[in-house]
């Protein structure tokens, strides 16, 4: 029941936007003259930009985001898993401009601010009502968003306002990209919806503009050599004041991420809707559990062994009474009832290094999740396929595994926040720390140690009476482990460059990623970043 009306719009837009036989009459056309009229055909019309989104999000656009941190890994399993090496580039920071992900993210950003660019032209023709007023203030937040992706992601890029240029774009400066993303949102919020909950669940809302700002400013001394940690405040107290009656922390951590999630949720400002049938493209269970789960999470398909993440983040979570620490697997894994959870094999097919001559002796083994992930190959980043290998890793169940997944997909159907009240809250602190006064809000006085302590009561975390930068960050990585922020954390505390894993590349130009080849050869005003073959 939970995204039924956001569902309701794909069903309309699908019907609406999209052919597969190219050789019928048109019967219907989208055109200034004719549509939209109302706020319903407003929204439906917008279905592009949201199914856009939603497409590569949780895929190449997460994979780009945190497998090229601590985070995540994905490494070679013997000769699954290779995959031409995009997942080892990704971890060992030796992408090139031609990366499966660089092309894929690059295309997917484009297309978005492209779907706005059509959409909003459109809506610019349509006769003024409060309807057309909000749909553009949306659509332009939207615009905004995919904007401050590729941003993030590439720096320098084009910025392309019109549905139809007269000519290719060039390419603009990191500051030019910031400040349209800023005057956007800042002359659209105003017209923004300030409610939440099911009519505008998955949209955006004068609160995402806002947390939204709060991230940028945030990132500002790393984006264009400009601290703007007052304004990250004066954003965050504008949530924390002007919405305190709409949202609030989750008292159960998990219900955020878990397969009913949705508009219920009170922490979520922003979500990217899911769902294993109709709107597809989540994956979590599917790439980072291991076969022999399937059972205890009552999956309708084997899931792979493929993503897990490394010792040194796991250890991260070492917190008494965390709740968090629940999110990962690690260790002698058990059935629901108690039962531990084996795994037919030999003793060869256990461990591949086994020279006993009873090798082909069938044993059962107790499955064991180590946080240790020795290779036995440095060239392909290869961990083994014997069992053991196949369980080397911290597995992730934070996406918890979604027994209505489509058997036949693989999809789930969590969705994913991009913004909540939770970020709100630590960017605040972070901004504190930097050098921002604390505030009052609703008679508090919030300091970096007062809007921490938010965050680990609510998952029984012990409370500090002070925090440092670096303890922030380690707080950040407990809270939004696989949530996609964790590249830009790692950028703006200066570690990007660290070694984890079996990353060893201090190269400070993969802050950013290249300009895809692909987009180079049909755009030449498109410059290349620095550090990356022309």
């Amino acid at each position: 029941m939970k995204k039924f009306a956001i569902f309701n719009l794909i069903l309309a837009i699908a019907a609406m936007w999209s052919c597969t036989k190219l050789d019928v009459d048109v019967e219907s056309e989208l055109t200034p003259s004719n549509f939209p009229t109302n706020e319903e055909s407003f929204i439906a019309a917008t279905g592009p930009v949201y199914t856009k989104l939603r497409s590569q999000y949780a895929l190449d656009y997460w994979r780009m985001q945190e497998l090229s941190t601590d985070e995540a890994i994905i490494p070679a399993r013997a000769a699954n898993y290779v995959d031409g090496g995009q997942y080892r580039l990704m971890h060992y920071h030796t992408w090139t401009p031609d990366h499966p992900y660089v092309k894929s993210v690059w295309e997917w950003g484009f297309g978005g601010i492209n779907s706005a660019n059509r959409i909003i032209s459109l809506f610019q023709s349509a006769p003024e009502s409060k309807a057309r007023t909000t749909a553009l203030a949306e659509m332009r937040t939207m615009r905004a968003l995919y904007y401050f992706y590729m941003m993030d992601i590439y720096g320098n890029i084009p910025i392309i306002k019109d549905a139809i240029v007269a000519e290719l774009p060039s390419t603009a400066q990191r500051k030019d990209v910031f400040a349209f993303i800023e005057s956007e949102l800042k002359e659209v919020y105003p017209n923004l919806n300030t409610q939440a909950g099911q009519l505008t669940y998955g949209r955006p809302t004068k609160w995402m503009a806002f947390a939204l700002l709060e991230k940028l400013y945030l990132n500002a001394e790393h984006y264009i050599g400009q601290p703007k940690y007052t304004e990250t405040v004066a954003m965050a107290d504008s949530i924390l004041n002007g919405a305190s009656a709409i949202y609030s922390l989750e008292p159960d951590y998990m219900t955020i991420f878990a397969p009913n999630n949705g508009p219920a949720v009170k922490e979520t400002i922003f979500a990217i809707p899911y769902d294993a049938n109709v709107a597809i493209g989540n994956h979590f269970s599917r790439f980072g559990l291991h076969t022999g789960l399937q059972k205890k999470y009552n999956l309708p398909f084997r899931p792979s062994i493929a993503m897990s993440t490394i010792k040194d983040f796991y250890l991260k979570f070492n917190l008494p009474n965390d709740v968090r620490n629940k999110t990962l697997l690690a260790g002698k894994q058990y059935e629901n009832d108690g039962s531990p959870i084996l795994i037919a094999t030999t003793k060869k097919g256990l461990d591949n290094s086994y020279t006993g001559a009873d090798g082909a002796t069938k044993i059962t083994y107790h499955l064991e999740f180590t946080p240790e992930m020795p290779l036995v190959s440095e060239l392909t980043m290869d961990v083994g396929d014997d069992e053991l290998g196949k369980a080397k890793g911290v597995r992730s169940i934070k996406f918890y595994p979604d027994p209505s997944t489509n058997p036949d997909t693989r999809y789930q159907g969590n969705d994913f926040p991009v913004f909540r009240l939770a970020d709100v809250i630590m960017m605040k602190a972070e901004a504190i720390l930097r050098g921002a006064g604390a505030t009052t809000v609703k008679g508090e006085l919030q300091t970096a140690p007062v809007l921490v302590n938010k965050i680990k009561k609510r998952v029984n975390a012990p409370e500090v009476g002070s925090i440092t930068l670096d303890e922030l960050l380690d707080e950040r990585a407990r809270e939004f482990a696989w949530e996609g922020w964790r590249r830009n954390d790692l950028i703006r505390f200066g570690k990007y460059e660290s070694a984890w894993g079996y990353k060893t590349n201090t190269e400070t130009f993969r802050r950013i990623f290249p300009i895809p080849n692909s987009e180079k050869s049909l755009n030449p005003k498109l410059d290349q970043n620095t550090g990356y073959p022309n």
